[in-house]
């Protein structure tokens, strides 16, 4: 999952950033409204975490260019003031949910959830195919009831496999998703990502059918057939 942080209090962004790295998010941050515009008009985000005072080009025009250019990404706008009028002009302009500073990391997490839930992306705790079983709260993968280890990006590589499952999901797509903006990644390195997790949990199970399948000239998918 990868999110858009937009903030121009440093701290207050860096904190957030961390804090989704640890939860197996990617993150990229801009610190001022055109360069977040910029990314958010330009990358494809799961979510975009949004303050409403920002230099240059505020939250609320941000939000509003991004609806009139049909972009739909799910946006939870933040603030330092906790008027009516702030909430009403931020959901007006589009954002799908607002909080006000300061505000909890685990309340954020929950409405982040909420929101890319929203947007049809599948986040229950349990994501499942072919016996394998990958717990998010857990950080754990199972086939068979046999744990498999994996690494932190070999995780994040998974699960965007596995929610995404039955579907072709290109190269591209899953720098995209996996991986931040300022991440040097070539199409090779997605290669030998899904070489070891074939290795992790397809080989050593001879006697159930592969989960990861190369579509080629497009990309990759996870089912059982």
């Amino acid at each position: 999952m990868r999110i858009l942080v937009v903030e121009d209090e440093h701290r207050i962004a860096n904190a957030i950033k961390k804090g989704l790295e640890q939860e197996r998010y990617a993150v990229d941050v801009a610190y001022t409204g055109p360069d977040g515009f910029d990314l958010a008009s330009t990358e494809d985000y799961d979510g975009i975490i949004l303050d409403i005072m920002l230099p240059e080009m505020n939250g609320i025009e941000i939000c509003k260019n991004l609806r009139q250019n049909k972009i739909h990404t799910p946006i939870l706008m933040l603030t330092a003031k906790g008027q009516t009028e702030d909430k009403v002009k931020g959901l007006d302009a589009g954002a799908d949910d607002y909080m006000t500073k300061p505000f909890s990391f685990d309340e954020l997490l929950a409405r982040i959830r909420a929101l890319t839930r929203r947007k049809g992306v599948v986040l229950s705790a349990d994501l499942s195919v072919g016996g394998l079983i990958l717990n998010k709260k857990l950080y754990s993968v199972k086939r068979d009831n046999e744990e498999i280890k994996l690494s932190s990006k070999e995780f994040s590589l998974l699960e965007y496999l596995i929610t995404n499952k039955n579907t072709i999901i290109t190269k591209d797509q899953i720098i995209s998703h996996v991986w931040d903006y300022d991440a040097d990644i070539l199409p090779n390195t997605i290669e030998v990502y899904i070489k070891n997790l074939r290795n992790k949990i397809d080989k050593p199970f001879k006697n159930r059918k592969p989960l990861i399948h190369t579509v080629r000239g497009f990309g990759y998918k996870i089912e059982e057939k």
